[in-house]
């Protein structure tokens, strides 16, 4: 699988590309026609594409803080937005910067109090170029960032460009020593002030009216508003990266620079809520994601299931540094070491749902089943006693989630099971002891769940 994974006196240099509100299947790989994101696709297929890969919270703040921290929100307290990062909580800053890396941070961070962010709110980072709130400090074609000192900066050209042009500049000035540089991106989120999605211009009208994703096509939403635009701040993003691979490349580091691409959530374009994510279905919570890099050159499509979890240890230990026993998630090392070889790994994701209502979720290979408690308040209740089935879904029969089967009595003892393994999940992560109701029994019709199918769940 190309190059092994670093010891401790072999240090790669680690970038994580990191895209917000992008939706899986804007890749090739995912099966989008339109070659939006050829330099992931070519990145992924040299290195190691993670077929499956899940955010454990559709929503800003909490998947930023889980990939910083590999923890919960339940375990951090940052369970929705507008909470800042905890003080005590050890980034991957902390770590990589005690072995003696420079650590980097640019773009929209999310973990602060205010803009701009205080130095002692930076999660441990030494540079500084970032926005707690790029969404309000910067316009498509206006990137307001601020330094080390909190001053105001203001980087040309389109808002993408901008943070990329950044992040090659920080690459060269740094390529002597190494580095772990958090490139941390607005795109292809929604500008919030005009609930727009803004792409460089000319670039809406190349995909207005094109391909539309199954789940899109069939629930409307603001799909054929919005997704032009969308499409389009996706294809300049992608053509970013292409050039940060350029960079790394033209200066020598391509076989010494570890490079993650992921995002936070994904967008149902308001077709299962009154706005873009804070759900547990698909187009929420699956994400592109790919590895390149020392040891994981040449590691092909993994299918097994990945949370953004599984991210941080996986991140460290490829790097030859100790995980912490804190960190929630699993390296991803032991399994890419082996290919090919039985190795235990997780058969589902367990995923926390805040701000739209207090949920909890699990995504397996084939079923994604949720719950929520309908009397609590997502904003000011980080978990609950008491849940009721929301949402089951069969993901090999129904990909796109067009039906809910919660209810249904052909599936009683499959939720059951589900659920038996859902509250499994919560008391691991220390959460209160709950109780999840049934939904409202409903006929099953021509349906049934074979034996060997609750087999597989048990």
């Amino acid at each position: 699988m190309g190059r092994a994974f670093a010891g401790p006196g072999d240090r790669p240099n680690v970038i994580v590309f990191f895209s917000d509100q992008q939706r899986w299947d804007c890749s090739a790989l995912h099966g989008n026609p339109l070659e939006l994101m050829p330099n992931f696709d070519r990145m992924a297929m040299r290195g190691t594409f993670l077929a499956n890969s899940v955010t454990n919270h559709p929503v800003c703040g909490p998947a930023r803080c889980a990939l910083q921290t590999g923890r919960y929100g339940t375990s951090t307290t940052v369970f929705r937005n507008r909470l800042p990062l905890p003080g005590g909580e050890r980034t991957l800053a902390h770590i990589f910067g005690e072995a003696e890396y420079q650590t980097g941070y640019i773009g929209k961070w999310h973990l602060g109090s205010r803009d701009p962010v205080p130095a002692g709110e930076r999660g441990g980072y030494d540079y500084w170029l970032a926005a707690n709130a790029l969404e309000v400090t910067a316009d498509a074609y206006r990137c307001v960032v601020f330094d080390g000192a909190e001053r105001e900066v203001l980087l040309p050209g389109y808002r993408s460009d901008a943070i990329t042009d950044a992040a090659i500049r920080y690459v060269d000035e740094h390529r002597r020593t190494p580095f772990f540089l958090f490139l941390s991106y607005i795109e292809p989120h929604h500008q919030n002030h005009v609930d727009d999605y803004p792409p460089p211009d000319g670039y809406r009208e190349r995909y207005a009216g094109r391909w539309i994703p199954p789940d899109l096509a069939a629930l409307g939403g603001t799909t054929h508003q919005h997704l032009g635009g969308y499409y389009g701040m996706v294809k300049r993003l992608d053509e970013g990266f292409g050039r940060l691979l350029d960079a790394l490349k033209s200066l020598g580091l391509c076989d010494h620079t570890i490079v993650l691409f992921t995002s936070d959530h994904g967008s149902h374009f308001k077709t299962r809520n009154s706005e873009y994510k804070r759900s547990c279905h698909e187009s929420s919570v699956r994400v592109p994601t790919a590895f390149c890099g020392p040891g994981f050159e040449g590691g092909g499509r993994v299918e097994e299931l990945v949370g953004l979890m599984d991210l941080p240890p996986t991140l460290l230990e490829a790097a030859g540094l100790p995980v912490p026993p804190a960190m929630e998630g699993h390296s991803l090392v032991p399994l890419l070491r082996e290919r090919g070889r039985a190795v235990p790994w997780q058969d589902d994701v367990y995923i926390q749902i805040s701000e739209s209502q207090t949920g909890r979720a699990l995504r397996t290979r084939r079923w994604k089943y949720s719950v929520s408690d309908p009397g609590a308040d997502g904003y000011t209740d980080i978990a609950s006693a008491r849940y009721v089935e929301e949402f089951l879904y069969d993901l090999q029969a129904d990909p796109y989630e067009l039906t809910n089967l919660a209810g249904v009595e052909s599936h009683r003892e499959l939720s059951r099971l589900l659920a038996a393994r859902l509250l499994k999940h919560m008391r691991a992560r220390g959460e209160p002891e709950a109780e999840i109701v049934p939904a409202p029994a409903r006929p099953s019709g021509i349906r049934y769940v074979e034996e060997e199918e609750l087999e597989a769940v048990r």
